[in-house]
């Protein structure tokens, strides 16, 4: 059997998609990680579940840190359990399985897959369809698979150098550690110990807009932003607020671990939710209480929203200048960007975006996902 070079590329961008879901829950996946996998499961039969999940855990995991967020991208990426079970020792094929079988159609053709096959086939294919669809566009049952992939996702914030050091194999040389090994070996150092700087994540702060433009999008983003606060992206410092007519703090409520759980506690927080736009006094009244405070202070700073401002423009304008003066990035998400012809030249996208340092749209989950990479200091073109 010849695969076509439509299925190829098809089943190319499949196993990709696969690769990048897993970079977004925090593990670093590098271009010679994803060629790995591709060239494993071209040894392997890509068909079968088990197959693909080894394939990926052996090649696109660096350590065993690694492994449980892998396991949050498998499940979520095939709508299903991942695997644990080991590879049992097998004849090698004659031919080799084709890479086409992730993707694949369900019907028609000459391929024979089982129902293994079927079913990996049809959730990967659904599952990049809905990578790239608009939030907003999502049915009930999509929108459920749509909450797993962005709760498999990891939001730690871009590492920064502390002035603390601790122990490494290179780096500059440690003096007091030398010499306390010299002492021990009678004035002989027999070691050079050497040190460097702790790296730890900056705070990332989500500023939500939950007016009633942004209602079709606002579910997702809260779920987005709990993968900050909620796990913490494994490490860091998250906070999260909501921007309407008002300003609301939503980080304990976002504390929670389970998604659903703290999606209700957030309903029940938010008073003006669906209401109207007042971003320049929302983001102004945050600067007073907690961003002058410190909270903005080298803070990576993203804002969720399509710009729309009821109120004084130049009031926006001013507190993002002041904004960008205190924090080490401002990043503004706008899922209204993605639109064909779009261009911010109204309202509070206009003023806002002079003091923005990253502008990104944010209408889907892979939009998402790079938006993410950004925040953990990666590069929005990757």
């Amino acid at each position: 059997m010849h695969t076509h070079p439509t299925d190829a590329a098809d089943a190319l961008d499949t196993a990709v998609a696969f690769a990048r879901t897993v970079r977004s829950t925090g593990v670093p996946v590098t271009t010679g990680r994803i060629r790995a996998f591709v060239e494993a499961l071209e040894v392997l039969d890509a068909g079968r579940r088990v197959d693909v999940y080894w394939a990926g855990r052996s090649t696109l995991c660096g350590n065993r840190d690694d492994l449980g967020r892998y396991d949050r991208a498998f499940e979520a990426f095939f709508e299903g359990e991942a695997p644990h079970t080991r590879l049992r020792p097998g004849t090698p094929s004659s031919q080799r399985p084709q890479l086409r079988s992730l993707t694949a159609p369900l019907h028609g053709g000459d391929d024979d897959g089982d129902d293994d096959e079927l079913h990996l086939t049809a959730s990967a294919s659904r599952h990049e369809v809905l990578r790239q669809r608009d939030l907003a566009s999502l049915t009930p049952a999509d929108r459920d698979l749509v909450n797993r992939l962005l709760a498999a996702m990891s939001l730690p914030g871009e590492p920064r150098r502390t002035r603390r050091h601790h122990p490494w194999h290179r780096g500059g040389l440690d003096e007091h550690a030398t010499v306390r090994e010299a002492l021990r070996g009678m004035g002989d150092p027999r070691v050079l110990h050497r040190r460097r700087h702790r790296r730890r994540p900056r705070t990332v702060v989500l500023l939500v807009d939950v007016s009633g433009s942004m209602g079709t999008y606002a579910d997702a983003l809260l779920r987005f932003a709990h993968v900050a606060v909620g796990r913490g992206g494994g490490t860091g410092r998250a906070e999260a607020f909501t921007i309407g007519t008002r300003l609301t703090r939503i980080t304990r409520e976002l504390s929670q671990r389970d998604p659903d759980t703290a999606m209700a506690a957030v309903a029940g927080a938010i008073p003006d939710w669906s209401g109207g736009t007042r971003l320049g006094d929302g983001l102004k009244e945050w600067l007073d209480r907690w961003g002058q405070r410190g909270l903005a202070r080298g803070a990576i700073v993203v804002i969720l929203s399509d710009g729309w401002e009821r109120g004084d423009t130049t009031v926006l304008a001013t507190q993002m200048e002041r904004l960008q003066r205190l924090a080490h990035r401002v990043v503004w998400s706008n899922p209204r960007k993605a639109a064909p012809g779009y261009e911010p030249l109204v309202g509070g996208m206009a003023a806002a975006l002079p003091h923005v340092d990253e502008f990104l749209t944010g209408h889907s989950v892979a939009a998402l996902e790079r938006l993410a990479r950004v925040v953990m200091g990666g590069d929005v073109h990757a």
